[in-house]
């Protein structure tokens, strides 16, 4: 994996636990506006907006550069849409970019599976 497929997966998982964060805030400032008179929706929605949507463009960067498979593009598209996807999106792509730098080091270091 090179720099730059290891910086759109970096970016990618940093992106992600946020992202399921502001969604859950979101569905509890809903749930509180139609329960009380707290209205944090416009507030919500709107950084929930902003990091869904670079979500989406870092997934894309991702696919693209790690040439992931469409089932595994799929899954972290589909978790970013479920309330708590971001967080196993996250851990998958946390342990997928640690193997890949196991990997480059032990090509590095010349170190070959027997």
């Amino acid at each position: 994996m090179d720099l730059k497929t290891a910086s759109a997966i970096r970016r990618l998982r940093l992106v992600s636990a946020p992202e399921a964060v502001s969604f859950l805030i979101l569905l509890v400032c809903s749930v509180l506006k139609r329960t009380t008179d707290f209205n944090a929706v416009p507030v919500m929605g709107a950084v929930h907006g902003v990091l869904f949507v670079l979500y989406v463009l870092f997934w894309i960067d991702a696919w693209n550069r790690a040439k992931w498979s469409f089932g595994t593009a799929a899954l972290y598209f589909v978790l970013s849409v479920l309330p708590t996807g971001g967080f196993f999106a996250e851990r998958r792509l946390r342990r997928e970019s640690e193997a890949a730098v196991m990997a480059a080091r032990a090509r590095r270091e010349g170190v070959v599976n027997a």
